[in-house]
């Protein structure tokens, strides 16, 4: 995965090619009912190539990030100026004022450039946020709204080295409503507090997009950081790539299994739970997490098939997490142990 600070350099190439006057962020797109055809329309890149943030829309970084088959990841957040965030709890997601947007763009980097696939945006609207998938051209200078969503195919190298051929899943409209969905809205998922990095927590309030905290923060891991505690990382892991549908409010929320980084409770992490219906998805084992075996547990059958109705998550990966499914095996293979 790039640095922060890598992304950043990516910016700074998009403003050294492309210094030309542009429009501000168009609020009113951003607010009025519809759906753009055109990525350029919002005006939250001053260049065509989608590297350049424009005033007020600001690049973040998350402590751990959802896996999405290896892809790079760039976010962005901008905020109605004038106007802030608020971070209700340190658990809980920052609640934007309408007007605000989310922007992710996904790519990889192919026959030796950087090339961008798509762009999410969630755009917070007076009755809601409203996510919409863009799909970048050829010729990389716009990104077209696809909300039947689309396959890609793609050649890169992952991080182990090996080449990989895919074909990249942009989803449709309906199914980002999968992963953002909470108590049936659809919600932002990654920008918590706690799963901020601290530069970028730095960057929102030293720009006046976030209102001032009080209390600690203590952040999430990055569950690819082996110096951290192996609980904290495997807790890292289910909590930004399981969590948005396995809680309380989420989509998942009748199986009673509940990843959250902040669940207490083992038997709702997974530990000796059975499943709510048995089935191929359970592989004919007996319990979501075996402790001392993760070749019996549940959760690492579902994590590490890429059958349809099996595999989890369900949507935004074609290939297995070979990392993380590595994690959570030594997690579950040393429960029991102390």
């Amino acid at each position: 995965m790039r640095t922060f600070f890598a992304a950043i350099a990516l910016c700074l190439i998009g403003f050294a090619v492309s210094a030309a006057p542009s429009r501000p962020v168009a609020d009113a797109v951003i607010i009025s009912a519809g759906m753009p055809k055109k990525l350029s329309d919002f005006g939250f890149f001053k260049d065509a190539a989608g590297w350049q943030p424009n005033a007020g829309v600001e690049l973040y970084q998350l402590n751990s990030a959802l896996f999405t088959d290896y892809a790079e990841k760039y976010r962005y957040i901008y905020v109605p100026a004038g106007q802030q965030a608020v971070a209700e709890n340190a658990n809980g997601l920052l609640k934007f004022p309408v007007g605000s947007a989310i922007i992710k763009s996904f790519g990889y980097q192919i026959d030796g450039k950087d090339r961008l696939l798509e762009t999410r945006v969630l755009l917070h609207r007076a009755d809601g946020w409203l996510a919409l998938p863009y799909v970048w051209n050829a010729d990389q200078t716009e990104a077209t709204l696809k909300v039947a969503g689309t396959r890609i195919p793609v050649r890169f190298t992952d991080p182990s080295g090996m080449v990989r051929d895919i074909s990249y899943a942009v989803p449709n409209k309906n199914q980002c409503k999968e992963c953002h969905s909470r108590d049936g809205a659809v919600v932002p998922i990654g920008p918590k507090v706690r799963n901020l990095s601290h530069d970028s927590l730095d960057m929102l309030l030293s720009n006046n997009m976030l209102q001032s905290l009080s209390g600690d923060h203590p952040p999430i891991p990055d569950y690819a950081d082996a110096a951290m505690p192996l609980q904290s990382r495997a807790r890292a892991y289910l909590d930004i790539n399981c969590a948005h549908c396995h809680n309380r409010q989420g989509s998942a929320s009748n199986s009673g299994l509940f990843l959250t980084y902040e669940e207490e409770s083992p038997v709702h992490i997974g530990v000796g739970k059975r499943p709510v219906a048995a089935g191929r998805g359970s592989g004919g084992f007996a319990f979501a997490i075996a402790p001392g075996a993760p070749d019996q547990s549940i959760l690492m059958h579902r994590l590490k098939s890429l059958e349809p109705g099996v595999a989890m998550p369900e949507v935004g990966r074609s290939l297995v997490h070979k990392e993380g499914a590595e994690l959570l095996s030594q997690w579950i293979a040393e429960m029991g142990k102390d």
